[in-house]
């Protein structure tokens, strides 16, 4: 077999074996053998371009034809012209494939099954990757870039498996890129002809030829030793690394020991998990309640505490669990002294929501639930037992709505010692920034209260810090300083770094994982969706018990206890119950204003100039030709998406915490009612700078089609602009970020599918940079004919002065 062919074959297993990644996320595995059958012709079909010879960028476009033949022939064979050539229908009939696959996608629990959308986007993913790497490492000669489509198959596939990307997976797809690298070696070695073997004959020995060898040659030891070294890297490594689950928010996660009678829990870390859920893009929901709460915005949906902390990450302690006491035991350090009010709520999960702990209002006093649950009494957490999870699960839970007194919080008593020992707990490795700057932001601090006000407000208020779900996450020591320092991130952030602070502070603290309250629902019900998820810190104040602070930006609500005005000291009587609609979550995701699920196409990566018939010695493109086809190939992929990512990076800005004066807030009120008319704009409805705020609020509740929550979130911007314009004294209103959320969601799920993509992918509001540009080039323009003309006139000679001549003597 020649190099090239030898390059080919291992290019196709490599494919192949990293796609094997993918066999966890679809059943049944059928759509592989199809997948590698379709590649094994599109490999030949490289083959035989390259033995004509064609020039590689006519290589890569005849693979590329016939995979689209191939993809025409097996999936829209009945509307292709001659059951091949993709024509117009087919096209219809693959886009509209690949569009219910997408939905079949957000649908499914893993393993999904393989409908004829899925399977396309699995075997057509496949062909693409396949193409890829055929053309990089067989085309190209330029192996090691193939790892970059192996390693994205493979992610995506670990990614969403949700703990299905065992370490076989791994394996197998390191193997294939393994063989791929020592073919390309075997194939380069051959091109230069056989070294020396640099062994002594011995006595009386025949002559041998130069090129012959007894033993191995050097080169090829090296690449073997090589190769095995790394594949033993690639066999132990992943048994080194923690499985990949889905935390708390996803699938199940790790409950009892099901012996029935007691057992621990395991720890859990939910970091991946939360910023996933953050950043889906369909909202879906996760579960509905029906609450007699007067005020929901202290409703948040408790799932887990996590109380340790060993430098790497927040994590949940080992602890024992056992059966659900009936009613539960009266929550820790709560006097009853402190006002609370007794809460009733009914809660139904989706039936795609499946994990094992139990979201409930904190704390909670009872639990009403059928299946095989149990109770942690430390975190007062529920756990599934025996694979129990929340998967369409129906409850009533009662809780108290614990109200203490700034005054009654400030008063706190000191806690045990053995609480203050186990939860202001901090790793050796922890920086030393961390207490200092604790340190700095609570100066002046009478009691721990104080202290943790202080906290709160400087990562909520006056810190400067934004809200963004797409920074890089992380929850270690450095991942903390790093975010002191940037100032930059979501939930997780703010809430593992408060509570480290607090920590070294000595204010016992752990971080709580759950939802929000949710958003409110025209039948009297409240929906909690995916991007719900939150994570804050609970700190402990003896006679209060566990308490929360909220100290991320643009989330959640901060507690009425860390406000200068205080609830009232007397207990309020329970809400009658609301009206008792129907809790059933719906079956559909809902529509939001959706993130752009990030398409990523692979253009070709042939050089600009066709390449002859490669010789002996061709070694593959030279360096400038590859870096020239990376940097197009690059730009091909960023030009489209600088509109969208121009108009992500603006809309962060203008929703962004920024500063805390009264001006900084009216620009804050200004800035949300200019993102509404952008996103408005970018729906379809061109901004009219001619109304007033009010006229144009009514404008786009009109041609938006919008109704409900979101009609109310624009007409209450809109109030919120006219105050801070016209009002004596401007008093900026809060929650504005919020209703610019229901805003875009509402317009994204009354617009078309196509309007929608293109608000997303294309948005109108884009043109402004243009403008921006227009005027600063016409600003430039105008400076720099200014600075021209007085050069000009300072260079002008100028007429030489001759004195008047002497008048002629009259005679």
């Amino acid at each position: 077999m020649s190099g090239r062919g030898r390059l080919a074959l291992c290019a196709y297993l490599a494919t192949v074996m990293a796609a094997c990644s993918m066999l966890p996320l679809v059943a049944p595995a059928s759509w592989l053998l199809q997948a590698a059958f379709l590649l094994a012709i599109l490999t030949g079909v490289g083959a035989l371009a390259r033995r004509v010879p064609l020039a590689r960028p006519l290589t890569v476009l005849a693979q590329a034809v016939v995979a689209l033949l191939l993809l025409t022939l097996v999936f829209a064979r009945h509307q292709a012209l001659g059951g091949v050539l993709p024509g117009p229908d087919a096209l219809v009939q693959l886009n509209s494939l690949l569009q219910q696959g997408a939905t079949d996608v957000g649908q499914y629990a893993i393993p999904a099954p393989a409908t004829s959308g899925i399977r396309l986007m699995m075997v057509g993913g496949v062909l693409v990757i396949g193409l890829a790497v055929d053309a990089l490492a067989v085309t190209f000669r330029s192996a090691a870039p193939a790892g970059l489509p192996l390693l994205a198959l493979y992610s995506v596939a670990a990614g969403l498996s949700s703990g299905g990307a065992s370490w076989l997976w791994f394996v197998l797809a390191a193997t294939g890129y393994l063989l791929l690298l020592l073919a390309e070696g075997r194939d380069r070695l051959s091109q230069w002809g056989r070294v020396f073997g640099g062994s002594a004959r011995a006595p009386g020995r025949a002559q041998q030829s130069v090129f012959e060898h007894s033993a191995p040659l050097a080169p090829v030891r090296t690449g073997r030793r090589i190769g095995a070294l790394a594949l033993g890297i690639a066999l132990v490594i992943p048994a080194m690394l923690p499985a990949l689950d889905s935390g708390l928010l996803g699938n199940a996660g790790t409950g009892g020991d099901g012996d029935g009678t007691g057992g621990t829990i395991s720890a859990v870390n939910p970091l991946v998990s939360l910023q996933n859920s953050l950043n889906q893009p369909e909202d879906r929901e996760v579960m509905r309640y029906n609450t007699n709460a007067q005020d929901t915005k202290e409703m948040y949906l408790r799932i887990v505490a996590l109380d340790e902390f060993d430098g790497a990450s927040w994590k949940s302690s080992e602890r024992h669990i056992k059966d659900v006491p009936d009613p539960l035991p009266r929550p820790d350090g709560l006097s009853p002294s402190v006002v609370t009010t007794d809460v009733q709520t009914s809660i139904s999960a989706a039936g795609w929501y499946a994990q094992s702990w139990l979201p409930m209002p904190f704390p909670a006093t009872q639990v009403n639930i059928k299946g095989d649950w149990r109770f942690e009494p430390v975190g007062r957490t529920l756990v599934g037992d025996r694979k129990q999870t929340t998967r369409g699960a129906q409850y009533t839970v009662s809780s108290l709505l614990v109200r203490p007194t700034a005054a009654q919080l400030a008063q706190a008593a000191a806690p045990s010692a053995a609480l203050v020992k186990e939860y202001t707990r901090v790793p050796d490795s922890l920086p030393s920034v961390v207490s200092a700057t604790a340190r700095q932001v609570t100066n002046g601090a009478a009691n721990n209260y104080e202290r943790a006000v202080k906290l709160q407000d400087w990562f909520s208020t006056s810190g400067g810090f934004s809200y963004n779900t797409h920074v890089q996450s992380g929850s270690g020591t450095e991942a903390i300083a790093n975010f002191l320092k940037e100032k930059e991130g979501f939930c997780v952030h703010f809430s593992f770094s408060m509570a480290a602070m607090a920590r070294t502070l000595g204010i016992p603290a752990r971080v709580a994982v759950g939802f929000t309250p949710g958003t409110p629902r025209p039948d009297g019900t409240m929906s909690v969706g995916l991007r719900d998820a939150h994570a804050w810190p609970e700190l402990y104040f003896e006679g209060v018990g566990w308490t929360r602070f909220e100290p991320t930006p643009t989330r959640g609500t901060a507690p009425d206890y860390t406000r200068q005005q205080t609830p009232v000291d007397s207990p309020s009587s329970p809400a009658e119950p609301s009206k008792r609609a129907s809790a059933e979550p719906s079956a559909a995701p809902s529509a939001s204003d959706s993130c752009p699920p990030g398409d990523r196409r692979l253009g070709d990566c042939g050089p600009s100039a066709a390449a002859g018939v490669a010789g002996p010695t061709d070694s593959g493109p030279s360096a400038p030709a590859l870096i020239g086809t990376v940097l197009g190939v690059a730009a091909l992929l960023v030009l489209p998406l600088l509109p969208l990512l121009w108009r992500r990076r603006v809309r962060a800005r203008r929703l962004g915490s920024g500063g805390r004066t009264p001006a900084d807030a009216v620009a804050r009120t200004l800035a949300a009612w200019q993102e509404i008319t952008d996103t408005a704009w970018d729906h379809g409805i061109p901004p009219d700078e001619s109304q007033t705020p009010r006229k144009a609020a009514a404008r786009v509740v009109a041609l938006g089609r919008l109704d409900g929550p979101a009609a109310e979130s624009v007409h209450r911007a809109a109030s919120a602009v006219e105050q801070v314009l016209y009002a004596p004294e401007p008093r900026p209103a809060a929650g504005l970020v919020d209703d610019v959320a229901r805003v875009a969601a509402g317009l994204h799920a009354a617009a078309g599918r196509k309007q929608a993509w293109r608000a997303i992918l294309a948005p109108r509001s884009a043109v402004r940079v243009i403008w921006s540009l227009s005027l600063r080039w016409e600003r430039t323009r105008a400076a720099a004919t200014g600075r021209t003309r007085d050069l000009a006139n300072r260079l002008r000679p100028r007429p030489r002065k001759t004195p008047p001549p002497e008048s002629a003597p009259v005679r």
